[in-house]
């Protein structure tokens, strides 16, 4: 990751010390600290959840003690937005910030990133990456969703010297513990903890701090000289006191070391002990949303009939999938047929009385990967998050052999829901925690108890790299990363996982890719160890896998993993099933009969009346058994030399259909229940994807017609998707037809 010059938050607490020691120790460097204070001087503390003021007479001295310039506002605001997420409201107290840390990018124009000492709460984070995302600044949050107790070792370990200013919790009392450095108190905090719950780095309100020296301030360290206790109130159970500072003097070093190196380069030497207040209003101007971008439009004049869509039937959440074909047409490189999709797609949604907030996850399919920045800058124009205030989409983004096929530049997927009921985890920040989503898409979304996670590659969180040692390497970080990311819906790709999809690039050496598979069993088996560790038996899921060969994945990683999580509104989960069947007996179709190696075609996961997941593998073995009569012996042993015809895909796509049709019907789901369905396709298959697509059409058309089961509409209710190959093992991705359902009961 690209080493940034960071302007760090401070309130003066342990917390925000702490985030800028991490900065340096991931190799940004500290230009400057910015500070809120309250208008008034003699007020200690503001009714503010977003910002601590107890303390902030003293602040003025850490320009001096660490040889930065200091940039102070005091607030003007007030909290006005109360939601969660933070939308531009004139008046509230999050616009001094953004104030405040305009003119400190005014000032130090080479200023890129912002540190934050937020530990848990989503409500000052997400006012933190509000601001970073409008001036165009990253957010450094390398505190965020650490372990409180490990947190508060490392601060005493590495020498931050903070005492308490403010207390408000059961067993803490303002006249015992007000002044004591956290290094005393730690003990006591860690019983209080095991009483009473409290959180011990203070995150729940319990106390706040005040730093008087740390490893950064390398000129001087803060001397207490006198104080007073002020009794906010006498509560008997929990009284609330804050420490008021009255007297202070600096004591300067004889060294300027940070954990015992000389780190003098990592602070800016310039404008020692500048402190700079600033004033003045917001006059940022607003963009008006929804402004139709006219290239768009006259895209869609001309190229209209390139346009091709599919969309599944299932009433309140659904896919619709957009595509180009005939690329005789006018050529509009990626970002012309991005532009085009996204538009149509919109149209689609605005068609249904839906928009972009509906939209629950995205697949952006591109023909290119070396495009990647081109489609991301086209993608952002379309799905903002002013546009989705309930939260961005999730997403995956994946290099498909697209233009070989006829389908364009671009392909995109997009499951919507026709309500409002989704939770959105998106975090901007970079952390420690798992990899930042920095933009218009989010780590997860959790939709009526299926959580849709966004891709996951192989990425070290707090610097944004891919870790090194190869393909299992990725996977493993990749896969701690889903794990974080599921831990905040108290869930654990261990025990909840339905589908892993698993995208492998053909950069893997084929010696790796075995491994694969092996390396992702023996970390969920790990994980379910270490829940039974903790005292916890949870309820397991037993996962299906697909596992897809693609040309290449973002930041040329070898493995990005895509997990769907089964998250029950309470606490008992219901008993899954991969292998016991209903009574229902599905009709026969197609003049296909029952037989035993049907079963070694599907993996399922079904959650009974709630979720029906399917896996069909057509591999030539089993192509071999469907096409019997017409068939040669080489195609046993994947020798494609003699291609199919179509009359043997006809009776192959027919076969797919019976599976299905047989699978969800005696799991006791229909048609209507689909939410995606989904057919992957080698380009060895040597079908043209126009006879494909018809071939299934008709087969859907001629179910329809036997059983009433589908609805097929206007538009086909699957999506043909392009791959280099696909199947139920990393070693063998050698399928003729991979089909991948996903059914969820209303």
């Amino acid at each position: 990751m690209q080493k940034m010059k960071v302007v760090a938050l401070v309130s003066g607490g342990k917390d925000s010390c702490y985030a800028m020691m991490k900065c340096i120790q991931y190799g940004h460097q500290i230009v400057a600290v910015a500070n809120l204070l309250p208008a008034d001087d003699s007020v200690d503390e503001l009714d503010s959840y977003m910002y601590q003021t107890v303390g902030h007479q003293i602040i003025v001295s850490y320009a001096e003690c660490m040889g930065v310039p200091l940039f102070r506002r005091r607030i003007q605001g007030s909290t006005r937005h109360h939601k969660l997420s933070y939308q531009r409201t004139p008046g509230d107290e999050v616009e001094d910030m953004f104030i405040l840390l305009n003119e400190v990018k005014k000032q130090i124009p080479s200023i890129t990133a912002v540190s934050s000492g937020a530990i848990a709460s989503d409500y000052q984070r997400l006012r933190v990456e509000s601001v970073c995302s409008r001036l165009g600044l990253v957010s450094l949050a390398y505190l965020w969703k650490q372990d409180q107790s490990l947190l508060l070792q490392e601060m005493i370990t590495n020498e931050i010297m903070a005492i308490t200013v403010k207390v408000a919790a059961m067993g803490l009392d303002p006249a015992k513990h007000l002044g004591k450095e956290i290094a005393f108190l730690e003990p006591y905090l860690h019983k209080l903890k095991d009483l009473y719950g409290i959180n011990v780095c203070g995150e729940g309100g319990e106390y706040e701090t005040l730093t008087l020296d740390c490893p950064l301030f390398q000129n001087a360290r803060i001397m207490l000289d006198d104080f007073q206790v002020v009794l906010h109130s006498s509560d008997s159970i929990a009284p609330v006191g804050v420490l008021h500072p009255l007297k202070f003097h600096l004591e300067s070093k004889q060294s300027n070391s940070l954990s015992g190196n000389n780190k003098t380069n990592d602070l800016c030497r310039e404008n020692i002990s500048s402190v700079f207040e600033v004033q003045g209003v917001n006059l940022e101007e607003c963009k008006a949303p929804g402004e139709p971008d006219p290239e768009v439009n006259d895209l869609i004049e001309v190229s209209s009939h390139r346009l091709h869509l599919s969309k599944t039937e299932k009433d309140n959440t659904f896919s619709i999938c957009c595509w180009l074909q005939d690329t005789s047409g006018p050529p509009t490189g990626l970002q012309g047929d991005l532009k085009l999709i996204l538009r149509q797609i919109e149209l689609q949604l605005e068609g249904c009385g839906l928009g972009w907030e509906h939209v629950l996850y995205i697949h952006l399919y591109i023909s290119d990967m070396d495009q990647f920045t081109q489609a991301n800058e086209t993608y952002v124009r379309f799905i903002t998050q002013d546009k989705c205030p309930f939260g961005v989409p999730s997403r995956s983004t994946i290099e498909l052999p697209l233009i070989q096929d006829g389908l364009g530049r671009a392909y995109v997927e997009v499951l919507v829901a026709n309500d409002q009921s989704k939770r959105v985890l998106h975090v901007q920040s970079i952390s420690c925690w798992a990899p930042s989503c920095i933009g218009p898409y989010s780590q997860a979304t959790l939709h009526k108890e299926i959580l849709h996670m966004a891709g996951q590659l192989g990425f070290d969180p707090p610097t944004m790299t891919l870790c090194d040692g190869g393909s299992t390497a990725e996977l493993e970080s990749a896969l701690q990363n889903s794990e974080a990311i599921a831990k905040c819906f108290n869930c654990s790709i261990s025990t909840s996982a339905i589908l892993f999809v698993v995208y492998c690039s053909t950069n893997i050496p084929l010696d790796e890719r075995p491994k694969i598979h092996d390396n992702l069993d023996t970390f969920a088996k790990q994980l379910k160890l270490s829940h039974l560790d903790k005292g916890t038996k949870p309820e397991v899921l037993d996962p299906i896998f697909l596992y897809i060969l693609v040309p290449d994945l973002p930041k040329r990683a070898l493995v990005e993993i895509k997990p769907i999580l089964y998250v029950p509104e309470t606490m008992e989960t219901p008993e899954e099933t991969s292998c016991q069947l209903s009574s229902i007996v599905a009709p026969t179709s197609f003049g296909f009969q029952p037989a035993d190696w049907h079963d070694s075609c599907i993996q399922k996961c079904v959650i009974p009346g709630k979720i029906c997941a399917v896996v069909l593998s057509i591999t030539s073995v089993v192509a071999m058994k469907i096409c019997s009569d017409s068939m040669n012996a080489d195609w046993s042993n994947n020798n494609h030399q003699n291609f199919l015809t179509e009359s043997q895909m006809k009776r192959i796509s027919r076969f797919c259909i019976f599976l299905l049709n047989k699978t969800i019907i005696e799991n006791d789901f229909s048609w209507k229940d689909t939410m995606s369905l989904r057919l992957y396709f080698p380009p060895n298959l040597h079908v043209p994807l126009e006879t494909l697509s018809n071939l299934f059409a008709d087969g859907f058309k001629e179910l329809d017609q036997m059983n009433g089961g589908t609805k097929v509409g206007g538009k086909p209710i699957f999506n043909l998707v392009p791959v280099l190959g696909a199947g139920i093992s990393a070693a063998c991705t050698n399928d003729i037809i991979t089909c991948e359902l996903f059914a969820r009961k209303s």
